[in-house]
């Protein structure tokens, strides 16, 4: 009989052939015709009681939790990604901090220089790393697209700069239609632009996919970086990263899975999906808030049982099963930020019709940092970004500008209803399943 993992994995092939797979995925398959057949033999069905005692794919078996060891010696490593973490934490803690924090010290948060003491973890203080440094910084997305990326990076600047020029000054105001301020939301008070758009939020948001996402599957999962210069021959010899007790393939593999995994005391890095929200702010909280609806509810299981197994196939050197890892790790995490995407626009307009615009602004804010993600997101079948540059333009242009000069005061039912139907059609979920999320 079938190991549970590698049930998993037959049901994975399955899906992955179901939806086609990427360019790289099918290179790396040496004879299609073979491994349709392989695929049918090996695995058989998942839907009956059959037992199957076939192999798959020379046994490449998960460990129950991400532990890896090599002589005894833990090979797991993200200490830089936990620290990037910690730091995007306090960052928009301040945001929310009129009475000290100021233009200059969040922008310094936010580009922070090794030894300076922008932030209250002596840790991170002695850190050389940065937030700011890892914002759009992907090498396929961005590797050759300096120029975007300088864009990216320059509106996460302007999020600074604009709350502490035109919200930290009418930190006691009322909000009003082009007048910045504050607005009742049931027992919490939100601090809105002209506009009505918290800029902590889309800072926030915007951060999971421009930093998290973007790092995961566009940077470390990606072949030019898994497979970079002699990193294959290394790691099929064994041969480790310096002094350190891993490969360099499977260290940045782990630097992937701490970017979602590795917030700094998380309740369990080794085993976090029972956990799974409860890690930090960003793409952790929002797998766990996916999770949380029935429509979606073993997403969180997938993704970290493809980031088991694609770590176990690293061990291995399999770089097919590694493959078809990285496939459903990048399928799913761009799920979840389209999902959260819809669920936000969605709820606004909810808010919006029942006429509580203090609750409506809450999420068409976090809705307009997610939509800013929604770049970093990526086409399985081809490698590309799933929603181009200028599709992302245009909707936060009609998001901000199709009820008028003053973005969500004047707002429609339509343009959200418009913008949600756009971002579902590429997926297989409907916006009343995305928008049905907790």
């Amino acid at each position: 009989m079938r190991t549970k993992n590698q049930v998993y994995f037959c049901r994975r092939k399955k899906q992955l052939f179901k939806f086609s797979l990427n360019k790289r995925i099918m290179r790396n398959l040496s004879i299609f015709p073979i491994f349709i057949a392989t695929l049918l033999i090996s695995c058989g069905s998942d839907d009956d009681n059959t037992s199957i005692t076939e192999p798959v794919n020379d046994a490449v078996v998960a460990p129950a939790t991400y532990v890896f060891t090599r002589n005894n010696e833990n090979t797991v490593s993200f200490g830089g990604q936990s620290t990037r973490i910690a730091m995007a934490e306090e960052i928009i803690s301040a945001f929310k901090n009129q009475g000290s924090a100021t233009q200059a010290s969040l922008q310094a948060m936010f580009n922070h220089q090794e030894d300076a003491s922008d932030f209250s973890d002596a840790l991170l203080n002695a850190s050389d790393k940065s937030a700011r440094s890892k914002t759009a910084a992907s090498k396929d997305f961005f590797g050759s697209n300096a120029t975007e990326a300088t864009a990216i990076k320059a509106q996460f600047d302007q999020y600074i700069t604009s709350q502490t020029t035109e919200v930290f000054p009418n930190w006691s105001t009322i909000a009003s239609e082009g007048v910045a301020g504050q607005l009742a939301d049931g027992s919490s008070t939100r601090y809105v632009s002209p506009k009505g758009l918290e800029y902590n939020q889309a800072f926030a948001k915007g951060i999971i996919g421009a930093l998290m996402t973007d790092q995961i599957i566009n940077n470390y999962l990606s072949p030019a970086v898994l497979d970079a210069e002699s990193n294959v021959e290394n790691n099929d010899n064994n041969v480790l990263d310096g002094d350190k007790p891993f490969t360099t393939m499977e260290h940045k593999w782990d630097e992937a899975y701490g970017y979602l995994f590795g917030a700094v005391n998380p309740l369990n890095i080794a085993n976090p999906v029972p956990s799974i929200g409860d890690a930090d702010s960003f793409l952790n909280k929002y797998v766990g808030k996916v999770t949380g609806d029935s429509d979606f509810e073993n997403i969180a299981q997938e993704i970290f049982d493809a980031f088991k197994l694609g770590r176990a196939a690293i061990v291995a050197k399999n770089y097919e099963v590694r493959n078809a890892q990285v496939a459903i790790l990048q399928q799913k995490i761009s799920e979840v930020i389209a999902i959260r995407t819809i669920y936000y626009l969605q709820n606004g307009k909810l808010a919006l019709e029942a006429g509580n615009n203090g609750g409506a602004f809450h999420d068409l804010s976090e809705g307009y940092g997610f939509l800013t993600s929604l770049r970093f997101t990526r086409d399985i079948q081809n490698g590309s970004a799933l929603f181009s540059k200028s599709e992302v333009d245009g909707f936060v242009s009609d998001l901000m500008t199709s009820g008028g000069d003053n973005g969500f005061w004047n707002l429609t039912s339509a343009t959200l209803d418009s913008i949600s139907e756009a971002i579902a059609a590429k997926f297989s979920f409907t916006v009343a399943q995305a928008a049905s999320t907790n």
